[in-house]
């Protein structure tokens, strides 16, 4: 088999930020990077799942909602994907971080997480989604199109 795009990005050289996964057609993939690669510790489990419920939640309730397709969790628990069609480059880093601003000073219930909203709604972790938030907003503090560009 082909190896996928995503498993050929040099992970080593992979810092915490937010870059171009992939482009296919109108539809755009974001690699919104926490964690460098294979550097315990990971995104926690809990942690992990409250920030995809909080930015998917802003995101989809914003002005660009009707340009965004999807967003989750990385398997290895290092990010997330941001797949997004009809937005610009731009758009997408400044949508981005006024999603971490308001999950990093998020102060109320999550949203989706009752029984009958989530498939696993018990595991969810505010206190540090907000503080790994907090931290990847000062990461893309300045962060431009220039820079989505993966490292190489």
């Amino acid at each position: 088999m082909n190896k996928i795009a995503s498993f050929q990005v040099d992970h080593t050289n992979l810092l915490p930020g937010m870059y171009l996964s992939r482009t296919d057609g109108d539809i755009i993939t974001y690699d919104l990077r926490f964690i460098r690669p294979n550097t315990p510790p990971f995104l926690e489990n809990g942690t992990l799942h409250t920030i995809e419920h909080l930015f998917a939640t802003y995101i989809r309730n914003s002005p660009l909602k009707d340009g965004i397709i999807y967003f989750g969790p990385m398997g290895c628990r290092t990010g997330f994907y941001l797949i997004t069609r009809g937005i610009s480059h731009a758009d997408a880093i400044d949508i981005t971080k006024k999603a971490l601003n308001f999950i990093a000073d998020y102060n109320g219930d999550i949203p989706g997480a009752a029984e009958e909203e989530c498939g696993n709604y018990l595991e969810h972790n505010l206190d540090d989604a907000r503080k790994k938030s907090k931290i990847q907003l000062e990461v893309l503090e300045n962060w431009k199109d220039i820079l989505l560009d993966y490292p190489t």
